[in-house]
């Protein structure tokens, strides 16, 4: 098998080159797809697995803008349309520094297979651009944003591809997004999601993704007849992700200790109670400051200073019973992985794309560990999208209370589906299981519709 894994690999990075976090996303699901597909020859009769790794379309555009001095800016905008065989192309726009094809495509690639398990109608795509909204001014956003869907309006729709936010891209960005492709277009249609509550947006959309995982690592506890409750919970990152994991963490009883950012992170013994949370919530969405302000307004906070050339994160050295890993790909590396096993931690649920890397896994697995992998445990972001998009085709807006209980229960099902194709004896592997449910309804439906 180990053979046959590494043969498929070898044309992936062949037709790939370069793009590391591509193939680290397709090896992780070849892994666990080769012996089920071995199991089942009309999916390698039909080269599924070959073309699923294929993108169906991808844009690659320039995108030129005038800053506030006057000066001609150029940024490189991408839109990858991975696979639509269960539905339109769904998926985020990230606008960082960091942008560029690979990351791109993985992020495709691993959102085909999340939209698969929503049990949602939509297929997987992802975008964005190299441009970095921090320390722009909201003119220089808005001429950015309009510029860049000045093109991406000709290869998007309701019913073809409907992008939402992602890293870089927030309530701000997708207001002056839509505004110009409603000018382009001259239709108010709900091409975008992540909208504002009184154009088209739906309740708990910002919430989503954090509460969705939060809701993952219950169902996980589920199954050994634990909850939430009193457990004490590691969180990494401090924007949308993170700020509602700890909200919700809060809410199911729950203490989260830790929130970082690009500079570093802060550790609060005493936990971070909702009145710190608001205050995290002020300083990052509003003021926009960083992290180890924090500690300057709670002293019992300890605040570390990232050490880039340090080995491991000493925030995944904490005592804690939980992790959530929400801020960006590969945040956890092997030596992490080992120091949250010995500091106690026995639920991984990810907020973040990837954040774990191979070797990580593999400790969380070898351990036997709850461990939700971002494509199920990050999936109530997109899921909510979805639901966003039903409401904007009936022109309804649901409640609060439904849309949460809606997200709770397609976190539910997302979770019984990994069960059922990862159970293994008394264990459950959440990534084989994940993997598994997402390709079968892809796969399915593409043999259904042809060689297309």
């Amino acid at each position: 098998m180990a053979g046959a894994v590494a043969e498929f690999m070898e044309r992936v990075i062949a037709r790939n080159p370069g793009e590391k976090e591509f193939h680290q996303a397709v090896h992780e699901v070849v892994e666990s797809l080769m012996p089920f597909i071995d199991k089942h020859p009309v999916y390698r009769k039909a080269r599924v697995l070959e073309r699923i790794c294929e993108p169906e379309r991808v844009l690659m555009f320039r995108v030129p803008w005038v800053d506030d001095s006057g000066e001609v800016q150029l940024n490189r905008g991408f839109r990858i349309e991975m696979n639509s065989a269960i539905g339109p192309y769904k998926g985020g726009l990230r606008f960082h520094p960091t942008v560029y094809l690979g990351i791109l495509k993985f992020l495709a690639f691993e959102q085909v297979f999340k939209n698969s398990l929503t049990t949602l109608p939509m297929g997987g795509g992802k975008g964005g651009s190299d441009f970095d909204p921090k320390g722009k001014s909201d003119l220089e956003v808005m001429r950015f944003c309009q510029a860049f869907m000045s093109e991406l309006f000709r290869h998007i729709g309701a019913n073809t591809d409907i992008p939402a936010g992602d890293i870089g891209v927030g309530g701000r960005e997708i207001g002056f997004m839509f505004g110009q492709y409603k000018k382009l277009r001259n239709e108010f249609v709900g091409v975008l999601t992540g909208k504002a509550l009184n154009w088209g947006g739906s309740l708990i959309r910002p919430e989503a993704t954090g509460y969705g995982a939060t809701y993952f690592a219950a169902e996980m506890l589920r199954t050994r007849r634990e909850t939430l409750e009193d457990k004490i919970c590691l969180v990494s990152g401090s924007g949308n992700v993170a700020q509602y994991t700890c909200e919700k963490i809060l809410d199911l009883g729950g203490m989260p200790v830790t929130l970082s950012d690009s500079s570093g992170f802060i550790y609060d013994e005493k936990g971070i109670d909702r009145e710190k949370l608001a205050f995290v919530m002020d300083l990052k969405n509003v003021r926009r400051g960083r992290i180890k302000e924090y500690a300057e307004k709670y002293p019992e906070a300890v605040y570390t200073a990232i050490d880039r050339k340090a080995d491991h994160n000493p925030l995944w050295d904490r005592k804690a019973d939980c992790a959530f890993p929400s801020a960006t790909q590969n945040e956890i590396n092997e030596k992490d992985a080992q120091n949250l096993i010995n500091q106690g931690v026995s639920v991984v649920s990810e907020g973040a794309n990837m954040p774990s890397t191979p070797e990580a896994v593999n400790i969380y697995i070898d351990n036997k560990i709850l461990f939700g992998p971002g494509k199920a445990a990050n999936a109530g972001g997109v899921a909510v999208s979805g639901l966003e998009m039903s409401q904007n085709s009936e022109r309804l807006s649901w409640s609060r209370d439904v849309v949460d209980e809606r997200l709770r229960g397609i976190m539910r099902a997302i979770h019984d589906q990994c069960v059922e194709y990862g159970k293994d004896g008394d264990f459950v592997n959440y990534v084989s299981g994940a993997n598994i449910a997402g390709f079968v309804k892809v796969a399915d439906s593409m043999l259904d519709q042809g060689v297309v």
